[in-house]
């Protein structure tokens, strides 16, 4: 607190919530997709550095998402790596896991994984009730969570800009068009 003092006599600060970061997508207040976002990492191979192994994940990832994900090289990287005991010119050992960022952002490198068939109904009911409260009919929740399949949440944040094509295979820019065109839904008789 001090330090940030430093800079301003006024400081904000917020309770810190370890855990993994779920994505819950919400659209016509209905559960549509759910994911953990991972940031970007690395894997060991015992033979390259850890600068080449960004690299080469960093072309994997562009080439996985006509460009829109990529690893920067930059001062967030270069912390990550070393508060982990790293630095760029060190060589990982064989399959041994190194996050080099913080954020689970899929711009910068992270990924996704669909978690929609376990999510435990507890995180779908508290989803679409903050989805409610809100009225913000088509949003992302943010929420760090211990898994998926069990019941404990804290939210981080609501986002009414939902990137809905990073939740396939769960039909998210259907349910959307779905819910600007209702009359175009299936009847059934």
């Amino acid at each position: 607190i001090e330090q940030a003092r430093r800079f301003d006599t006024r400081v904000i600060l917020e309770s810190f919530h370890e855990g993994l970061d779920l994505r819950i997508v919400v659209i016509g207040f209905q559960v549509v997709a759910a994911a953990i976002r991972r940031p970007a990492e690395v894997i060991g191979d015992g033979r390259h550095t850890i600068k080449q192994l960004i690299e080469a994940q960093s072309r994997r990832r562009a080439a996985a998402t006509d460009g829109e994900s990529r690893i920067p090289m930059d001062q967030e990287t270069e912390r990550t790596v070393r508060e982990a005991g790293f630095d760029y010119t060190d060589i990982l050992p064989m399959d041994q896991r190194l996050a080099v960022r913080r954020a689970a952002n899929l711009h910068t490198g992270g990924c996704l994984e669909d978690v929609t068939a376990i999510l435990h109904p507890v995180l779908s009911d508290a989803a679409v009730r903050a989805a409610r409260a809100l009225d913000i009919p088509v949003v992302g929740l943010d929420l760090m969570v211990p898994a998926a399949d069990q019941p404990e949440y804290v939210f981080i944040e609501a986002n009414e800009r939902v990137g809905l094509a990073n939740h396939e295979p769960q039909p998210t820019a259907e349910r959307f068009v779905d819910l600007l065109f209702p009359h175009s839904l299936p009847v059934h008789i």
